[in-house]
């Protein structure tokens, strides 16, 4: 997009923003993801990625796929628009009412690419997931909402969270030994790559209806307490690995403007998960943690050798620390980057925060 695209695009965006009527709400949202706000979809499938045994939920007081302690981003940022906990789609049985609350389509070890995770065995990628919600569109939830355009308007209206593409960099490019991509692409290539896939996974999500889309961008991968292990990291971040996450970031942001100004209707927000979470880490005091590079329920070199394991038990003292697992935030810390996107005093979402997006 030219500098006068872009300028017309803020614009847009601030009328659309001064036009909200404070009563509106997006009537559903719908998730799309990976473990980081999977909440129960791989309980139902061949996969070693699940979090269906204690002590994962320890906080909620029972395990319920959900990779955390207790609760998601996603979860906080219902809980923030007012809206009803999605349940996981593969839990479902045809033709609930449940669905009109939206649904959570999100898999641990998915991907943008469908060859990511492969080495979990069976999860539901990206593409997989767009599936799955052509499917409720097309034959579940036209018997809650037989009128089409009733229908049409109600998904128009939902909010669309999309948070994917961690597993593409930690089971798949930094795999060297299962997946060539490493080998094949430069660190540059691999992110225009995903970028490519992604670009196109989201205009087939408009097709389909969606207009309003949350993009969560991916965080400092190289802080997580599994790359301080692989990388026998003194405890500092493996900035060669958030580098190449940033490569990704950077072409994110002027796609989703490109998308905004070429499909009518639609309203993309960026979620800049990397700085948020990279100033948590960096300045962990200021959010209420003490322990910032250290997995609360984990094995080895700062619980990043081997995941938190069924009966283990973990921390005792959970909201002080970032981490909860080899890879996965605590409870307390999904809090904390949930207020930073869906609060009204959300400050990195970009143009406008989640709560203003679901309210257009």
């Amino acid at each position: 997009m030219d500098k006068g695209g872009v300028v017309t695009f803020f614009f847009l965006a601030l009328i659309c923003f001064f036009r909200v009527s404070e009563s509106a709400a997006s009537t559903a949202m719908f998730i799309f993801g990976d473990s980081l706000i999977d909440n129960g979809n791989n309980n139902y499938i061949p996969s070693i990625a699940k979090a269906n045994y204690f002590p994962y939920g320890i906080d909620v007081g029972i395990p319920t796929g959900r990779f955390c302690n207790g609760l998601t981003v996603t979860d906080y940022g219902a809980r923030y628009l007012g809206l009803e906990f999605p349940p996981p789609y593969l839990s479902l049985s045809s033709g609930t009412a449940a669905i009109l609350r939206g649904v959570n389509y999100a898999s641990a070890a998915a991907g943008i690419l469908d060859d990511t995770g492969r080495n979990y065995g069976s999860r539901v990628t990206f593409n997989g997931q767009i599936e799955l919600f052509a499917k409720t569109l097309m034959l579940q939830l036209p018997l809650l909402i037989p009128n089409s355009e009733a229908l049409s308007q109600y998904i128009a209206n939902s909010l669309f969270v999309i948070n994917i593409g961690s597993n593409d960099y930690i089971n798949n490019y930094l795999l060297p030994n299962l997946y060539t991509s490493s080998r094949t692409y430069s660190g540059d290539e691999f992110a225009q790559l995903l970028i490519a896939n992604f670009a196109t996974q989201l205009e087939a999500l408009y097709k389909l209806g969606a207009r309003k889309m949350l993009l969560v961008g991916i965080g400092p991968l190289g802080c997580i307490p599994s790359q301080l292990s692989i990388n026998n990291s003194t405890g500092a971040c493996v900035e060669r690995i958030n580098e190449l996450v940033m490569a990704f970031n950077k072409r994110l942001v002027p796609v989703m403007l490109e998308l905004n100004s070429t499909l009518p209707g639609s309203f993309f927000v960026y979620e800049n998960t990397y700085d948020s979470f990279y100033d948590i880490i960096k300045n962990p005091s200021k959010y209420g943690f003490t322990k910032n590079n250290q997995a609360c329920c984990g094995n080895g070199r700062f619980g990043g050798a081997v995941s938190c394991l069924p009966l283990q038990t973990p921390c005792s003292d959970r909201d002080r620390y970032i981490f909860w697992d080899s890879f996965h935030p605590t409870q307390a810390a999904n809090a904390v980057i949930a207020r930073k996107c869906y609060s009204p005093s959300s400050t990195d979402c970009f143009p406008i925060s989640a709560s203003q997006l679901a309210k257009l």
